[in-house]
């Protein structure tokens, strides 16, 4: 099969497109031809080098974490999987033309979802709600300010969030307040504007997707033992607040990611696309990815 190999970390020079060996199948898992895959942070973070201690990784590797396509092969002690049938998981190795996946990881894709559509969704859907569900475990009433609103993740946690009646604040960028306000949360606010910011109080969570100084401001906001969930390290100045402090990484939970996603092919939960690339555009796509910061999801597609 073809797949995009990291050789050494680096720019994205260092992503190569080669002919490697098919997976093997392992007990419980099932072999998957990839349709479609998309580029999350995670995966050029890993490239250049900047996540190896949170996501050590062993190269050569195959990178990628959003998996839709089509059943190839159950293997040994699997059930109910038929060759042909579309799936979509939080995976790994999805920069290629196959990879294989527990078979407890896949969900089925929603009718009205395209492989592309399905694509952009398992990493981002999957952290947004268990950073709300699982790191903060928000429940009703809660006043919670999402940091990163905009971004898929922030996205997801705003519906999961409401979901769960919670009142949601959407923390942006001055210059993202008006598509801000098309979000369904009860609140804008913009996160670079400090003044803004200090008017927030006695806030219950915070779920926190972007880091750095815009989190460091956030922990202000929250009341005494005030929850500050985050899909990132702890701010710097954590332990001057008498807050608790709860990082997360997402882990593959089929059945939810079925629900939100089912969300998203019925338009209660849009996750936006920008750009779809042939898989072979890698170099291009990670360029993208990591210096435009594109207001959506960048995918990525094997030849046929």
């Amino acid at each position: 099969m073809k797949a995009v190999v990291l050789e050494e970390f680096g720019d994205v020079s260092k992503l190569h497109m080669e002919e490697v060996e098919d997976p093997e199948i392992g007990y419980g898992e099932v072999l998957v031809r990839v349709r479609a895959t998309s580029v999350n942070p995670v995966d050029w973070k890993i490239r250049n080098g900047e996540s190896k201690g949170r996501n050590p990784v062993e190269l050569p590797a195959i990178l990628g974490r959003d998996l839709a396509g089509e059943v190839e092969r159950a293997g040994p002690g699997v059930i109910d999987f038929a060759k042909g049938q579309r799936v979509m998981a939080l995976a790994a190795g999805t920069y290629a033309e196959l990879t294989t996946v527990k078979a407890d990881s896949l969900a089925p894709i929603p009718d009205k979802l395209s492989f592309e559509e399905a694509a952009a969704l398992p990493l981002i859907l999957t952290t947004g709600a268990q950073l709300i569900e699982r790191a903060i475990k928000v429940s009703r009433g809660q006043r919670v300010l999402v940091l990163g609103a905009l971004g898929g993740v922030g996205r997801t946690a705003v519906h999961v969030a409401l979901e769960h009646g919670a009142h949601v604040i959407a923390g942006v960028r001055k210059s993202q307040l008006d598509e801000a306000r098309l979000l369904p949360a009860q609140e804008v606010v913009a996160v670079d504007d400090q003044e803004a910011l200090r008017k927030l109080h006695d806030l219950d969570a915070v779920a926190d997707t972007v880091g750095g100084t815009v989190a460091q401001r956030s922990l202000k906001t929250l009341k005494p033992g005030g929850v500050f969930g985050t899909v990132l390290a702890p701010p710097q100045n954590a332990k001057t607040f008498d807050v608790q402090v709860q990082t997360m990484r997402a882990e593959p939970d089929a059945s939810r990611l079925y629900q939100l996603a089912d969300d998203v092919s019925r338009g209660s939960l849009i996750i936006p696309i920008v750009k779809i690339l042939p898989l072979d555009q890698i170099r291009e796509a990670h360029r993208e990815a990591e210096e435009g910061h594109p207001p959506g999801k960048i995918v990525l597609k094997p030849a046929a």
